[in-house]
């Protein structure tokens, strides 16, 4: 492909100091030492849809080069396999046995079950530190008005999709400016005129700029690439049509696609290109997170800005979506909705230069909920609750000691319900537990077996016992969220 639509970057180094001076000094100081987060997270994007990690059919040269500056983690998991849960164990820092939120519970006519606004969360926890935040995409954990909003949880300017199945469009009537409806141009379920991540995108990039003085945090949950299959016409579709030549259509049921009398807002258009708009999609996302890079470097904040970037789980198979032709889980097993590899295990980079050395990797075993003690521990922040996250600041900065999860722990609610648990190199799955709580369990050695092919659970009768036992003990009720009560 030509690089003309490369967008290069610079990152930036940090000086992490602390600062003994007083007064308005102090203030100046303090100010200048903290240094910005932004956490980029993707929508559905698999472990192997970059390049760094083995993508052949997709170009993501901005994200590559963010892994080459940064830090790449080959051992970093998701709350779990679907979008609110995972969001809400990132947010709280409670894997999802403890976390308030553990499935996509729909709220009408918008809006999923709202998050409490009793728990720290990395909104609140960066406001309370003094910090600007914002959040910049898809929410998903509580409508306008309800505990969950994002106004509540901690961030002043939310733009984007506030409900979930919303999101499922990229052309809809409407977002959200915090209780604010803005009406997108020439989109009323007949036309397609104004790309909401675009828009999106655009409000991020402001709240930079806006914020160029003074410490912020931005979360930005893209949409991108969940499903439906849409992108803008340029050169990223038409480079990937030529490039895949004819293609098999999506053909979606007749009420789904846009200009339908009563379309169903949750589905998901027909696509007569469906691979390679799935390959725009991701080369989109790509751009947009060189550009969110490049404002920061033209604005000189690259040398005081922590970038994050990573996925809310495994690659989706909706919307004419075809995950086995990119190979986008790579090696792993499964796909979104499953607890294998493939739907839980996601690629995550973190660029902090004048901390963590250029091109480095890690095998350290992590997941969502170790954010929250990670930025508090950066940030000089305690937090009092009691959470399942360990903070991996140490790894962050190549010190020894750091500590390890004794085990991890995802449950999901849907279909049938499923648990999984990572103990070391053995990973423990279990399917249909709704209607068996003493559903039989797999055992797979992920040193050995990392795309869990051969379950030895016969093998293995004492892992089996122990894995029952920290199954029961990970999983804490849940009155709305039932796994098999």
């Amino acid at each position: 492909m030509k690089k003309k639509w490369t967008i290069p970057f610079i990152f930036v180094s940090l000086n992490f100091f602390v600062s003994c001076q007083s007064g308005q000094n102090e203030k100046i100081q303090t100010n200048q030492i903290r240094p910005n987060i932004i956490f980029i997270l993707a929508d559905d994007l698999g472990y192997g849809d970059l390049g760094v990690l083995g993508q052949e059919k997709i170009e993501t040269p901005n994200i590559d080069r963010l892994a080459g500056e940064g830090m790449l983690f080959t051992n970093h998991y998701t709350g779990t396999t679907v979008c609110a849960p995972s969001r809400s164990a990132l947010m709280t820092g409670l894997h999802t046995g403890h976390t308030p939120i553990r499935g996509n519970f729909e709220i009408q006519p918008e809006g999923q079950y709202p998050m409490p606004d009793t728990l720290m969360t990395l909104g609140k926890l960066f406001k309370k530190a003094g910090y600007a935040t914002g959040a910049f995409g898809k929410w998903g954990l509580g409508f306008v008005g309800t505990t969950g909003d994002p106004n509540r949880q901690g961030f002043d300017r939310f733009f984007g999709y506030n409900c979930q199945r919303i999101a499922h469009r990229y052309y809809p009537e409407y977002l959200w400016d915090n209780s604010d409806k803005v009406f997108l141009p020439g989109n009323d379920w007949t036309q397609k005129t104004t790309y909401a991540p675009d828009q999106i995108h655009r409000q991020s990039l402001q709240f930079i700029n806006d914020n160029k003085e003074n410490p912020f945090f931005m979360f930005v949950p893209m949409v991108m690439p969940h499903a439906e299959l849409a992108v803008p016409d340029g050169e990223f579709i038409s480079f990937y049509r030529e490039k895949f030549g004819e293609e098999t259509p999506h053909v979606a049921p007749s009420d789904w696609d846009y200009g339908t009398e009563n379309i169903v807002v949750p589905g998901y258009q027909s696509n007569p290109h469906p691979r390679a708009t799935y390959a725009a999609m991701v080369a989109h996302l790509d751009r947009q997170v060189g550009e969110i890079i490049q404002k920061l470097d033209d604005l000189g904040l690259t040398e005081n800005t922590i970038v994050v970037f990573a996925s809310d789980n495994g690659p989706h198979q909706e919307g004419g979506n075809d995950p086995d032709f990119f190979n986008s889980n790579g090696i792993f097993r499964g796909y979104k909705r499953d607890l294998y590899e493939g739907g839980i295990r996601t690629p995550m980079i973190i660029k902090w230069p004048g901390v963590i050395e250029a091109s480095r990797t890690t095998d350290h075993i992590s997941a969502f909920w170790d954010f929250l003690p990670t930025f508090a521990e950066i940030i000089g922040q305690e937090v009092s609750q009691g959470i399942d996250g360990i903070s991996f600041l140490s790894t962050l900065k190549g010190e020894s000691g750091q500590k390890q999860h004794d085990y991890l722990y995802w449950e999901f609610v849907e279909l049938g319900g499923r648990q999984a648990i990572r103990k070391g190199d053995w990973k423990a799955v279990r399917y249909g537990v709704k209607n068996n709580p003493e559903a039989p369990i797999e055992i797979y050695n992920l040193k050995t077996d990392p795309s869990e092919n051969r379950n030895i659970a016969a093998e293995h009768p004492d892992l089996v016992m122990e894995m029952e036992k920290l199954f029961k003990e990970a999983h804490v009720p849940n009155p709305i969220f039932k796994l098999f009560e």
